[in-house]
Parts: C-alpha cells; structure tokens; sequence
C-alpha cells in the first residue's frame, strides 16, 4: 500500500434558482476561467463542512445569509482539470435571507439571473454539465475523465 495518498480538492457550489432562471457570477481576475460564468462558489477550508463553505461563500460573494437548514443536495461532481481532480458539491439554496449582489467586484464582473434553457456560450463546460444533469434529475456524475483515458 502507497505512502502517498490521493487528496483531491473540494469545493461547493451555491444553485439559485427561480422559476425557469439561474443565478450565474462572471469569473473575473481570478487566473481561472476568467471571462466565463460559473456559481457563486469557492473552496472548502480544511475543518470546514460544505455546509458551512456553502453558507460563507453565500456571505462573502452574494450578501446573504443562509442557514443549514435551507440549503439541499442538487448534485455531486468528480471532475479532473489539467492540473487538479475536485470533489464539487452543489447545493440549491431553497431560502435565504437578505439581497442578492455582487460583493466582490473584484472577482466577479457579473451576478446575474439566466434562462436556465439559453446559458450564455462562455458558461463554464462543467457548470453547464451539471445545470443538465440536475435538470435531467441526476445527482451525480463524472466529468473530464474521459480525456484522461483516451
């Protein structure tokens, strides 16, 4: 058995949705997939629940408050980039309070409600995957692997 173990990254996205819309944020001077739209998202800290990553991220990026309580399972998704494999965690935010912005302007150029059936084309490939997934009734699936094993 191996002395080095695997440690993939995790992370948790925030689903918002009303209606036939998504709530999508514009990646902005990050170094990853600037230009392109993703989820109000981050990373999960060490000693930090996905909960409770779900909860901060919701704070620190929108201005909301959200309680444990309020936030559920939509989907789980093991992805491989070219230079990290993730665990990402999205989780509908059923109830919230406060007003949505954007409180880090410096991060995000654009948080912004969208058709969920016309995602604007520069839509993270992965995020658009999982909007499908989840509206297909999935849970949970795998994304990248496959140009790893061709």
């Amino acid at each position: 058995m191996s002395e080095n173990r695997f440690n993939p990254y995790f992370a948790v996205f925030l689903v918002f949705r009303k209606e036939d819309k998504i709530l999508l944020s514009q990646r902005f001077n990050t170094g990853h997939e600037d230009g392109n739209y993703s989820m109000v998202s981050g990373h999960v800290d060490e000693g930090e629940s996905f909960l409770d990553a779900a909860i901060r991220e919701g704070s620190e990026e929108a201005g909301i408050e959200i309680e444990k309580q309020d936030l559920s399972l939509a989907y789980i998704l093991h992805v491989t980039k070219p230079d990290k494999v993730y665990i990402d965690t999205f989780l509908f935010v059923n109830k919230y309070k406060g007003e949505l912005k954007n409180m880090e302007a410096n991060k995000c150029s654009d948080l912004s409600w969208f058709d969920i059936k016309n995602l604007p084309q520069n839509t993270i490939e992965y995020v658009k995957f999982v909007i499908k997934e989840i509206e297909e009734g999935k849970n949970f699936g795998e994304f990248g692997w496959e140009k790893n094993n061709s």
